[in-house]
């Protein structure tokens, strides 16, 4: 296997080792993946010719990447928040409020407000799948507001979608219902838009410096939000678990849904599986999240991983993630722009922070976006 020597100049695909992943792979880890570069002379081919091509698969991946025009009904051109308290703390402002994300839906925020002199950058902070809304704050918001940034802390539409007992499942079902297959990843992405909206209006905040950072499943998010949401000035995924395939989940129904039959692409016998792997038949994809973070270009985007061994547990980011990276780097050095894709792999574990981990997203929050 290439990268025994040299982790960072690792190509092949992280090895599967997910019992439940519907699609096992043996011996996939011994795949390089493919190049995104080769036969592109430059970045005018790239946008011209792959890129576009690209995106159109992944559109059809993810079932659309926003609402259809009749849809946008259920969606506000101004989103006015329900205010539920306000607070002065030491340092920063904090404002309890409800967003409308869709006319029958209101999603519980925190909006952090520094005291310092506008205009401030914002970062829109999401929680992971355990944690509630809240909890952002602690993790980043409470430093990034106190030096200066505008905070608006949330979490994912599968967490109480249109009502207080939702599953995850049961919040999928409810989006295809009303607006036809529209991937959970892809509508958590729709839903960080909405947030940068909202936060890039308020008042005293500088719309071109939002950026957005998450954890597991938002860190997950982060990855297609580089990629599909152009108002993001900067990304931050802590331990995404980059590999499409390895030790992760990406094949649950709300992120991606790997295996449920769907009558609009092409024949209800295909799958979103069938899609990701189309034509290949060796072991790996055709499609993975290298083509994802290549769309993504020129865009900052920084992956933290938790662990610095060769395969570690489930949903993290090792010495595998190296290859995804690798060839994402290719793209973004069409660009000139190889600096503004990093990885920075620890060992402090599947934390939102620690001692490698907390100062890596601060001098990439405060470098990137300015405080």
């Amino acid at each position: 296997m290439q990268g025994k020597t040299d982790p960072r100049q690792r190509l092949n695909y992280r090895r599967v080792t997910i019992d439940r992943s519907p699609a096992q792979e043996p011996g996939v880890e011994f795949e390089v993946i493919p190049s995104l570069v080769e036969g592109v002379p430059g970045r005018r081919e790239w946008e011209s010719g792959r890129r576009p091509g690209l995106e159109a698969a992944w559109t059809k991946i993810l079932g659309r990447l926003g609402p259809a025009e009749g849809d946008m009904q259920w969606f506000h051109n101004v989103m006015e928040p329900r205010v539920q308290s306000q607070d002065r703390l030491v340092s920063y402002d904090r404002l309890t409020l409800e967003l409308p994300l869709e006319t029958d839906f209101y999603q519980p925020a925190l909006l952090l407000l520094p005291r310092s002199a506008p205009p401030w950058p914002g970062v829109v902070a999401w929680v992971s799948s355990t944690p509630d809304w809240r909890t952002p704050e602690y993790w980043w918001g409470s430093w990034l507001a106190s030096r200066g940034f505008a905070v608006l802390c949330s979490w994912s539409h599968i967490r109480r979608y249109r009502g207080p007992v939702y599953t995850p499942l049961e919040a999928t079902k409810a989006v295809y219902a009303r607006f036809g297959r529209w991937s959970g990843m892809s509508r958590m992405v729709w839903d960080v838009r909405q947030h940068a909206r909202f936060l890039g209006e308020w008042p005293g905040v500088d719309e071109s410096r939002i950026g957005f950072i998450g954890m597991s499943l938002s860190a997950k998010t982060a990855v297609y939000a580089a990629a599909f949401a152009p108002e993001l000035a900067a990304v931050v995924s802590i331990d995404a678990g980059l590999p499409l395939n390895g030790a992760t989940n990406y094949f649950a129904p709300w992120y991606l849904d790997w295996t449920t039959k769907h009558p609009d692409i092409e024949t209800p016998e295909q799958t979103v599986l069938s899609l990701l792997k189309g034509k290949r038949t060796r072991p790996g994809f055709e499609h993975d999240h290298h083509e994802v973070l290549a769309l993504a270009a020129p865009r900052p985007f920084l992956l933290i991983g938790s662990s610095t061994e060769e395969l570690s547990g489930w949903d993290r980011d090792d010495l595998s993630s190296w290859a995804y990276i690798n060839r994402a780097a290719e793209v973004y050095r069409l660009y000139g722009a190889e600096s503004n894709l990093a990885y920075q792999p620890t060992n402090d574990g599947h934390t939102a922070n620690g001692p490698e981990i907390t100062p890596a997203w601060q001098q990439f929050l405060v470098e990137r976006l300015g405080s």
